[in-house]
């Protein structure tokens, strides 16, 4: 193994999920500019994740439901709006 690869600067940090705010410490080397006190009574710095495993579907079995209807079709209506006029370009080329 290559020396000095890893660092060495591993230390107890809080992660809480903003999701659920389920929260959890381990070691680690992340960077924080946040603390937060732990159930022990010391203050640890805090990472802030938007999902961890307590909060998502795979992990849960719960599936959310996401609204992606609007989106497909926005996307068909700009879709078709494009193919008109690649249409109307064509048949104004063939014209002169």
């Amino acid at each position: 193994m290559k020396k000095d690869t890893h660092p060495n600067d591993y230390r107890p940090v809080v992660f809480r999920d903003t999701s659920n705010g389920d929260a959890f410490i381990t070691r680690s080397t992340v960077q924080t500019k946040e603390t937060t006190e732990w159930e022990d009574g010391e203050e640890y710095p805090l990472f802030l994740m938007g999902i961890s495993s307590t909060s998502h579907p795979f992990y849960t079995g719960q599936q959310k439901f996401v609204d992606t209807a609007g989106r497909v079709d926005k996307f068909q209506q700009r879709l078709a709006k494009t193919q008109a006029m690649k249409e109307a370009k064509a048949a104004q080329g063939k014209k002169k």
